[in-house]
C-alpha cells in the first residue's frame, strides 16, 4: 500500500529543517510535500495519511515557536486513519532533562485525535534516555542532537525511517 507522506516542521536556526529535508530525501518525499509550520494551513495535513511531524526543543523542554499555533489548530482535529512519526532536535549534554521533550509534548497532544503513531524506538547510543522523548522505555520518535552528537545523525535517522516504513507496510 502507498501512503501520501507530509512532513511538517517547525525550526528557528535551520536545525530541524534541514533534519526534515534530509528525511524528505531519504523517502523521496517532494519539496512540495515538505511544510514549514509555520506558513502551512492546518488543513494543509488533510491531503495525506501519513504525517512526519518535526520540531525543535527550546528553553525548558518548550515546542518551537511556529508549532504552537499549529498544534492547537490540529490537536482538536479528527486525525483517524492517519499515521504520525515525530522527529525532532534537541542538546542532550546542556538540557539531559528535557532533551527532544517537543516531540512528547505532540506526541500527548495528538494523542485524543485518534491517529495512529509509528516510530517509536528502543534508544540505542544515547546518553539521556529519561526525557520526555521517552515513553515505556522507548523514544516517541527520532531524536537527534546535532549540536553534540552529529556524527550519529545519519544512522540515527536512517534506522528510524527503516522502523517507519517496515510499521507502514
Amino acid at each position: 500500500m502507498e501512503h501520501k507522506i507530509g512532513i511538517f516542521y517547525g525550526s528557528s536556526t535551520g536545525t530541524t529543517q534541514s533534519l526534515a529535508e534530509q528525511i524528505a530525501l531519504k523517502t523521496g518525499v517532494s519539496k512540495a510535500d515538505t511544510h514549514d509550520v509555520a506558513d502551512a494551513a492546518p488543513d494543509t495535513i488533510d491531503g495525506y495519511d501519513c504525517l512526519l511531524l518535526g520540531s525543535s526543543t527550546w528553553g525548558d523542554g518548550d515546542l518551537q515557536d511556529d508549532w504552537y499555533g499549529f498544534l492547537d489548530k490540529i490537536k482538536t482535529r479528527d486525525l483517524s486513519g492517519k499515521t504520525v512519526a515525530l522527529f525532532g532536535c534537541g542538546d542532550s549534554e546542556s538540557y539531559p532533562d528535557t532533551f527532544c521533550n517537543a516531540l512528547g509534548t505532540i506526541y500527548e497532544e495528538l494523542q485524543p485525535t485518534g491517529c495512529r503513531f509509528v516510530g517509536a524506538y528502543e534508544p540505542q547510543d544515547y546518553a539521556v534516555t529519561d526525557s520526555g522523548v521517552c515513553r515505556d522505555g522507548k523514544f516517541v520518535g527520532l531524536a537527534v542532537d546535532e549540536l553534540n552528537e552529529d556524527d550519529k545523525t545519519a544512522a540515527r535517522t536512517d534506522r528510524w525511517i527503516e522502523a517507519v516504513k517496515r510499521e507502514l507496510s
